[in-house]
């Protein structure tokens, strides 16, 4: 399973450089936008790399971030209005196969109007969580003015620690990878085990 998680970001690694080293800081922010997006563009290899290419003096530290916070920001209110004006429509269509009915749209709606702040401010800093965060937050019709804060402050922290990282490792920036394929992997992991939870629990309540 790791090694296949490996080859994977091998490869996404090679399209985010790619894509890094051809248009630079507008690069960074498209990446970053697709990230917010449910699309698999981890900002674990995003980020350290322009940090890499901020130690050679290629890059700007605040440009980086700022392309990279645009970027998330972009992608997360994309991400929020899908939720927002989708939301409903699919799971009436199609929520039955996702055990999902219009009590569930209730219940995500009480939660991002009680803990939604907190929910999007901590999702930004969980792999795997935070490419689809937004969607059940439009869904809920958290308050948009505190989604764009909470996003942009969670995402904005996220993406100054990983850029940093990737400035003081240097050419070694890509260790972090390492690490952030095990803690994908964790986080993999304990969300089927909390689906196969979710699922147990409907099936008993039916």
């Amino acid at each position: 399973m790791m090694n296949i998680i490996t080859s994977i970001f091998a490869s996404l690694g090679a399209f985010c450089i790619g894509i890094i080293s051809s248009v630079g800081y507008f690069g960074v922010l498209l990446l970053m936008m697709m990230e917010s997006m449910i699309l698999p563009v981890p900002s674990e290899l995003v980020l350290p790399f322009a940090g890499f290419l901020i130690s050679s003096g290629e890059m700007k530290f605040l440009i980086v971030v700022i392309s990279a916070t645009i970027g998330s920001l972009i992608g997360s209110l994309i991400s929020y209005y899908i939720g927002k004006y989708g939301g409903k429509r699919f799971v009436s269509r199609y929520g039955k196969y996702f055990l999902l009915d219009e009590e569930s749209l209730v219940k995500t709606e009480k939660w991002f109007s009680k803990r939604g702040e907190l929910t999007i401010f901590i999702g930004r800093f969980i792999p795997l969580v935070r490419h689809v965060i937004s969607i059940p937050a439009g869904m809920g019709k958290m308050n948009l003015k505190k989604f764009m804060l909470y996003t942009f402050l969670g995402a904005g922290m996220w993406n100054v620690f990983l850029t940093y990282v990737g400035f003081v490792l240097g050419k070694n920036w890509e260790k972090i990878k390492q690490y952030s394929d095990y803690v994908s992997f964790g986080v993999l992991v304990i969300l089927i085990v909390l689906i196969v939870y979710f699922i147990w629990r409907h099936i008993k309540k039916k």
